[in-house]
């Protein structure tokens, strides 16, 4: 059951919108170089939304990240800990995201980030959240499941209790990333790419809404969410020793 959100009388000004928090995913990466190019697309009345590529070099090199997991990055053991040359890149891009659209936990932050990500996992249109306290985002994805008729929308809670939050959008007030699969990597695929497109579209009519004081009443919705974490059997060597079983492989693999 999700509440009303609440700080009505604040609306949403400072968006952002990231594409290639890993350089693999190409999704949301030409739709960031589309939005750079025409940013008129992401306009509303009341609010303007700033797109920017995630790991930009990542993106050349068109791999997932060249130092470490960017999207692992946002937490204060990164943010905060002491300059030194050989901090991967991916720390040093996390900090210069934080400054610009932090910092993390701040009044300063931005409003809302959006992160865009592929899959090659069986899981169609994602809407990834933190945890079920996030109202706002809640909200969104709700108004999306509603409005959003394309495909089915499931709901995937990432945070486990008493962890801090680690992906790119943590450093706004508020998030949503979305994660369409399955997409191999390093490839565009059409259809994915418009969905991505149409999806963004409809929670940014939400924060129209939202800022002109519409009032989203209380629901109840179904979400799927993190209990706990497993890793691959391993040698001693930290060699993988065994791999997904064809059952839970080959097309099923979110269901």
């Amino acid at each position: 059951l999700c509440s009303s959100p609440s700080n009505r009388s604040r609306p949403l000004s400072r968006v952002a919108v990231s594409g290639g928090t890993h350089g693999n995913e190409m999704s949301g990466i030409y739709l960031a170089k589309h939005w750079l190019r025409n940013p008129m697309e992401l306009r509303r009345g009341s609010f303007a939304v700033t797109p920017f590529l995630g790991n930009p070099r990542a993106i050349e090199k068109c791999v997932r990240y060249v130092g470490r997991d960017l999207n692992r990055t946002f937490t204060t053991e990164f943010l905060s800990s002491a300059e030194a040359e050989d901090k991967p890149y991916e720390v040093v891009r996390a900090r210069e995201i934080n400054q610009t659209y932090g910092p993390k936990g701040s009044a300063q932050a931005f409003d809302f980030m959006f992160d865009l990500h592929n899959t090659t996992a069986n899981m169609g249109a994602c809407l990834i959240v933190d945890s079920e306290e996030s109202l706002l985002p809640m909200h969104m994805c709700h108004y999306i499941q509603t409005h959003y008729t394309r495909s089915p929308c499931p709901i995937y809670l990432y945070k486990l209790l008493g962890e801090e939050t680690y992906s790119i959008n943590s450093v706004a007030k508020a998030g949503l990333a979305l994660e369409l699969g399955p997409q191999p990597q390093q490839v565009v695929r059409a259809d994915l790419f418009t969905q991505m497109r149409d999806l963004m579209a409809c929670a940014l009519d939400f924060i129209e809404l939202f800022n002109k004081g519409t009032v989203f009443p209380a629901f109840e919705i179904e979400a799927y969410k993190i209990t706990g974490r497993m890793d691959y059997p391993r040698y001693p060597d930290g060699e993988i020793s065994a791999m997904v079983h064809p059952k839970l492989q080959v097309g099923v693999d979110w269901k």
